[in-house]
């Protein structure tokens, strides 16, 4: 195999986050520590990716404002490699992270110019060992049609895709059936207890993996503090605990152990390496505020 390159699709954001030490109370003013960065699930997982020694190339568009060139000058400090589709007379994609005092993150996306994604933003693929591919981009109506075309094109190309399928939020916007067809064009998928319970009606993660192995050949369930599983066709559970750590802010944890998983896996490492590597990166992602790494 080539020198290992993931191509990523999907977001890139400015995260307005805005850390709580008490809860919201409707009508009155609650003092609050607000700060900007870098955010989108395809863009955090680049630069974790970069960050992890993986080289990586994110397919994205921006708009014409402060925040794109912002977004856009952060991934080159990563590292990372990306196409530089600037919209006229549109905003770039922002989402406003609400965290509480416990670190748990409620957000407000608007997705902005990466609106719209297809054929013609995708590079030459003879450079890439794998795709990481976020389904916010499939679940967003006006880049559907666009990411399916993508798809079917990487598919042809022979090259792996990892879904993360999103969060339940927005999955439910196109429901379960249209959610699982995705199955049908990828190769592994990696996401949480929650989104697997949506998927296959399972609340026990072991069973939701057995059923979506009917599906895919890899299955990974990440658990928050109580680690991750995995599973490929034929193959034994494997589970892993999570790394010890102080919570801050859970925002890009998912997208950091994607990264940290995607590394190890994409080079034909063990599922149990590739696990441990996922659950360091987002370790190190939760003490941090933001959802990249520092740079």
């Amino acid at each position: 195999m080539a020198d290992l390159k993931i191509l990523c699709i999907g977001d890139i954001m400015l995260d307005v986050t805005v850390l709580l030490n008490r809860p919201i109370v409707e009508g009155l003013e609650t003092r609050a520590r607000i700060s900007t960065q870098g955010g989108g699930a395809a863009a955090n997982v680049a630069s974790w990716l970069s960050y992890n020694k993986t080289s990586s190339y994110l397919v994205t568009r921006v708009g014409d404002d402060s925040a794109g060139r912002t977004v856009l000058a952060e991934l080159d400090a990563f590292g990372v490699e990306h196409s530089n589709n600037i919209i006229p007379n549109t905003n770039t994609g922002v989402v406003v992270v609400i965290v509480g005092a416990e670190g748990e993150r409620t957000m407000f996306p608007d997705s902005g110019a990466n609106s719209g994604l297809g054929l013609s933003d995708l590079p030459d693929l003879s450079q890439f060992s794998a795709v990481y591919l976020s389904a916010y981009s499939l679940i967003n109506a006006e880049s559907r049609s666009g990411v399916l075309e993508i798809i079917a094109e990487i598919n042809r190309a022979n090259l792996p895709i990892i879904l993360d399928p999103a969060t339940v939020g927005v999955l439910m916007e196109v429901g379960v059936k249209a959610a699982n067809e995705w199955l049908s064009f990828i190769d592994t998928i990696i996401l949480n207890e929650e989104e697997s319970h949506f998927l296959t009606g399972s609340k026990n993660p072991v069973d939701a993996a057995a059923q979506l192995l009917n599906h895919v050949k890899t299955v990974v369930i990440k658990r928050g503090s109580n680690g991750a599983l995995g599973q490929t066709q034929g193959g034994q559970l494997v589970q892993v605990e999570a790394r010890k750590t102080t919570v801050v802010n859970t925002t890009g944890a998912g997208d950091a152990f994607a990264a940290g998983f995607i590394s190890v896996w994409a080079e034909d490492g063990s599922l149990i390496d590739a696990l441990e590597s996922g659950t360091n990166l987002a370790a190190k992602c939760v003490a941090l505020v933001g959802a990249r790494p520092l740079i």
